[in-house]
């Protein structure tokens, strides 16, 4: 059997919008470029068309039947538990990678052989969607994540979060409790244990539907008092993250 680098892991709840043309592009390049990597969605409970899109193109499709609404925390661990990749790719459901060919091309050059543990990357708004304010935010943003970094503090939106696995393991994985602020508890923490890449040198693009609707400044004050919750109390202010789509 031929071993796998690379298992992609994808959260999902009611994503039928968004959810394909993320699914596609990377299906169409793996066939394209004969790239191998594993492609798994782990659904916390759609109700709407996504399981029928998912089935379409996921290699597993982990659901869950438990009747219990969970966080996107353990539906990333669900994902991770069956996953047979050495490094493990998050991605959110509504993200678009621009450059799929370059985005691998960088992890097998730059990521894999170093001695780095996990790999995050700037979070952009497609050129199609994005204003000046888009601009703006996310470039200050960016910066803002690649500094705390540099200092050690360790941070990746879960836009896109590749971790070695066995590092993944190590700290078990996101803490599934958390509503809010698990991406950055989970680099936090692996950043105890190892050196942790930001680069510019890829990236990919979010929709913009959260920024949207609740607006910029409410959108950051949920991060800035989620996020220092999770630092000083290791729990989140939120329990339950409101659902946009």
């Amino acid at each position: 059997m031929k071993e796998i680098k690379y298992s992609i892991i994808i959260p999902t709840l009611n994503e039928e919008k968004l959810i394909e043309r993320l699914l596609s592009s990377l299906v169409d390049f793996r066939r394209d470029a004969g790239f191998d990597f594993e492609l798994i969605i782990s659904d916390g409970g759609s109700t709407d068309k996504t399981l029928d899109i998912a089935i379409m193109y996921a290699d597993i499709l982990k659901i869950n039947s438990k009747g219990i609404k969970q966080t996107i925390a353990a539906g990333r661990n669900n994902g991770a538990r069956i996953a047979s990749g050495d490094i493990l790719i998050f991605l959110n459901a509504d993200i678009i990678i621009p450059d799929i060919k370059s985005f691998f091309t960088f992890l097998n050059e730059e990521f894999y052989p170093s001695d780095s543990i996990a790999l995050t990357c700037f979070v952009k708004i497609s050129p199609g969607e994005e204003t000046t304010l888009d601009k703006l935010y996310h470039f200050g943003y960016n910066n803002y994540f690649r500094l705390l970094n540099l200092v050690g503090v360790g941070m990746g939106r879960g836009e896109c979060q590749v971790i070695r696995r066995s590092y993944f393991e190590k700290v078990n994985g996101y803490n599934r409790e958390l509503a809010a602020g698990e991406d950055f508890d989970l680099f936090r923490r692996l950043r105890k244990l190892g050196k942790i890449i930001f680069t510019n040198r890829i990236f990919v693009y979010e929709s913009p539907r959260r920024f949207r609707k609740l607006g910029y400044a409410n959108v950051t004050w949920s991060w800035i008092k989620n996020g220092f919750s999770v630092f000083l109390r290791k729990k989140a202010i939120s329990s339950v993250w409101e659902e946009v789509r």
